[in-house]
């Protein structure tokens, strides 16, 4: 799975940046400044991010560095929204090939531990997510990103089972996804082996519902 910093800015992201980056030099300086800023947060926490180091760093004057992102903020929420991007493409691409429950069960388990190896090996998006509880703006990135992988879901599901009830499976598609994040908060914050049972309990839970959802739509 590819970096989130690898990623060039795209739908929300764009919106955090003060000035768009058009041309190729002001993006390549966009992409350093971001480089620079996942660098010092995985090293000291996103706390600890100053702007003048930020800039100092990637080589350009504080001015410069106003001119893309007002405050740090902007910055924390461009990179969370790659990191939203990242995870929608990964989903897309394992949801696209199932074919029936089995298929549904196997690819969630797969996405489920692909997203927690991320969380794993990725500070920035742990430190991000840490954080999204005091910041409001980011919770209502993190609701927009669930109601987007919940319809994803929700059109997965449609597809295996239409005679399904939608308003169900669109709220419970919301709730397993939107959990899943939460999951994956919980499952880094404690030890390995504890992290590593958390989600197989999410897997199983998220695998129940599924079935649920097959066998109401069989009977229905």
């Amino acid at each position: 799975m590819a970096k989130a910093a690898d990623r060039k800015p795209e739908g929300r992201t764009a919106q955090s940046l003060r000035r768009r980056p058009a041309q190729q030099r002001s993006r390549e300086r966009v992409e350093r400044i971001l480089a620079v800023a996942s660098q010092k947060i995985a090293e000291s926490g996103s706390d600890a991010l100053r702007m003048s180091e930020v800039a100092a760093e990637a080589g350009i004057s504080i001015g410069s560095l106003y001119q893309y992102f007002p405050d740090k903020a902007a910055i924390i929420h461009t990179l969370a929204a790659r990191y939203n991007a990242l995870c929608r493409a990964a989903i897309e691409e394992g949801l696209a090939p199932v074919k029936d429950l089995k298929s549904l069960c196997a690819a969630f388990d797969a996405l489920a531990a692909a997203y927690y190896d991320l969380f794993l090996a990725e500070p920035v998006i742990r430190d991000i997510w840490s954080g999204a509880l005091a910041d409001g703006r980011l919770r209502d990135l993190e609701l927009e990103h669930s109601r987007v992988i919940g319809k994803m879901m929700t059109e997965t599901l449609m597809r295996l089972f239409p005679k399904a009830d939608r308003d169900e499976v669109a709220a419970r598609s919301l709730l397993v996804m939107h959990l899943g994040e939460a999951t994956m908060r919980l499952a880094v914050s404690v030890k390995r082996k504890e992290g590593d049972a958390l989600v197989e309990a999410y897997k199983s839970m998220a695998g129940r519902e599924f079935t649920a959802i097959a066998a109401r739509a069989k009977k229905g």
